[in-house]
């Protein structure tokens, strides 16, 4: 499961993502509930591809505490069109693209848990399938979206990471030759993309978070 991500840099979206650049703020490094970035297209196969500023964790229309986005930000694909907070984005066919620089996951082989970072190793960025929703609220439309996860515990790579004993999960890279094929999937289509990534494209390295520097406390000077 992926709860943290990189998003990447707003000009990676038409240089490398098949995309229109974002015109919106979104934060450097997401967590569920953060407000980032997913991609869409129109309605035509041959749109053009567009991103959206959204909620990292699903939040369907008969949600009203944000706070749900904390238990919605991975789908499972075994259970994804049966569950109620996701089936009606699945059945609906409102399939996005997440765009990511890195991902990070817990590693545990050093006997505690460590934050690991997961990119390309040419270091491009890449994307993610996911889920989108759209729900209206008194102050106005909140977009939000959902990971894509797949079992791993077979994966070269993946399977190094989370607690010991658990089932092993993972999120689904798309190629770029299949970004507009997941956009426009029936679901088929869709649960036929659903396919581990290839681990000799991807290096991980060891990314422990920043310490946190304690404010300063009021001065004893004279």
């Amino acid at each position: 499961m992926c709860a943290n991500y990189e998003p990447p840099s707003p000009k990676n979206f038409r240089v490398h993502l098949q995309s229109e650049e974002p015109d919106f703020g979104y934060t450097n490094e997401a967590y569920p509930g953060s407000s980032a970035v997913f991609i869409t297209a129109g309605p035509e196969y041959e749109s053009h591809f567009s991103p959206w500023p959204g909620v990292f964790g699903l939040l369907p229309p008969w949600a009203r505490e944000p706070s749900l986005a904390r238990h919605t930000y991975n789908a499972r694909s075994e259970t994804v069109d049966s569950k109620p907070s996701f089936k009606s984005a699945w059945k609906a066919r409102r399939f996005c693209l997440i765009p990511v620089q890195a991902i990070f996951e817990p590693n545990y082989e050093s006997g505690r848990a460590e934050r690991w970072r997961i990119a390309r190793v040419d270091g491009l960025p890449f994307c993610l399938a996911g889920i989108w929703e759209e729900a209206h609220r008194d102050s106005g439309t909140v977009w939000s979206y959902s990971m894509l996860t797949i079992n791993a515990d077979a994966h070269e790579l993946m399977r190094r990471f989370h607690k010991p004993g658990e089932e092993k999960r993972s999120v689904v890279v798309l190629p770029p030759s299949h970004y507009r094929d997941w956009l426009y999937a029936d679901e088929r289509e869709a649960r036929a993309l659903l396919q581990p990534m290839e681990a000799e494209q991807f290096v991980t390295t060891p990314a422990p978070r920043p310490p946190r520097v304690p404010a300063a406390g009021p001065s004893n000077a004279a």
